[in-house]
């Protein structure tokens, strides 16, 4: 019995030893887009970061694809020791598992949520020969015409699609949509004229905004953004509870040990709390959201069940 008691004692000195010194090498940063993403330029920031925190390399690795589904199935199946994490955005975590019943991965069964980091507004911006000049103009144009009105997206189920499906379904509108292959694809449609409205991101255009190439209506979260702060909220334009953003987080496998997950957490929100690289985010349209592992995961949940309620608003098939 006691050397029974002594083994179980030496294993956990053990363990708690290898929490202390974690990390024993390298540690991946998968970044679920490609690069110049929301999730590259914020990876590239913790990365940094978190090598001189913790003195070893944390390497940022792009693994683009289905909307963040090859990267969240590669961080399914590491190893749950905390070599290999992944700045996920609500992409993976909430609307891939909203459109595809067949994913290989579940996001509350295969991810320690760790914490979130910053979310990332979309903007409603229009060509100028859209005859609206306000949000209430825009809405009361699309109901005096159904149907008629092209919206533009970075592709079906992307956020810019369902915040849209949203919004129409709130104001009781009517709108044409048409898809794109990503967000750089949907701003050259709008410059050009090929479709009268959108939501963006920010970064893809707030120069466009500035030189008069674009309208811009509303913002599509609770809070204005530092970099447009003359941009009105859709709840301010009268729609209570309107709060819809891409919010990008940090993952590991499930299993990870709780030491690392805590670690970690710590470690992320000193980062993003930096002065530089809270300006550096605020400069790219992001917003702080850290806001610790239990409240990550009540969100993740929270942003699950929206963006399936988008989905269905939308009329958009599940896989």
């Amino acid at each position: 019995m006691m050397r029974l008691l002594l083994s179980f004692m030496l294993g956990l000195g053990l363990h708690a030893q290898a929490q202390e010194s974690y990390p024993q090498k390298s540690v991946r940063l998968i970044a679920a887009a490609a690069p110049g993403g929301n999730p590259d330029v914020l990876a590239r920031l913790m990365a940094a970061k978190l090598a001189d925190m913790f003195g070893k390399p944390f390497i940022v690795e792009n693994i683009p694809g289905a909307g963040g589904v090859v990267a969240a199935e590669l961080l399914a199946r590491a190893p749950a020791d905390g070599h290999v994490l992944m700045l996920g955005d609500s992409g993976a975590l909430a609307i891939n598992p909203a459109l595809n019943s067949k994913l290989t991965y579940q996001p509350l069964r295969d991810f320690a949520l760790i914490t979130a980091l910053a979310a990332v507004p979309t903007v409603l911006v229009a060509n100028p020969a859209l005859p609206a000049n306000t949000f209430a103009e825009f809405v009361a144009l699309a109901k005096r015409d159904p149907g008629q009105l092209s919206y533009g997206s970075a592709g079906n189920g992307s956020v810019h699609h369902l915040t849209m499906a949203v919004f129409a379904s709130r104001a009781g509108i009517e709108l044409l949509h048409v898809p794109y292959k990503g967000g750089t694809a949907l701003v050259a449609a709008l410059l050009a004229g090929e479709v009268q409205l959108g939501w963006s991101g920010i970064p893809n255009v707030a120069s466009h905004i500035r030189a008069g190439k674009l309208k811009v209506f509303a913002i599509s979260t609770a809070r204005r953004s530092v970099s447009l702060p003359d941009v009105p909220t859709v709840i301010e334009l009268g729609y209570p509870d309107f709060d819809i953003a891409t919010v990008i987080g940090l993952q590991a496998p499930a299993g990870t040990p709780r030491e690392i997950v805590a670690r970690l957490q710590r470690a992320a929100a000193e980062i993003v709390r930096a002065p530089d690289v809270a300006a550096r985010m605020a400069n790219l349209g992001m917003e702080l959201r850290e806001n610790g592992t239990e409240d990550y995961v009540r969100f993740v949940k929270a942003d699950m069940q929206r963006y399936a309620a988008a989905v269905q608003a939308a009329g958009i098939p599940r896989d």
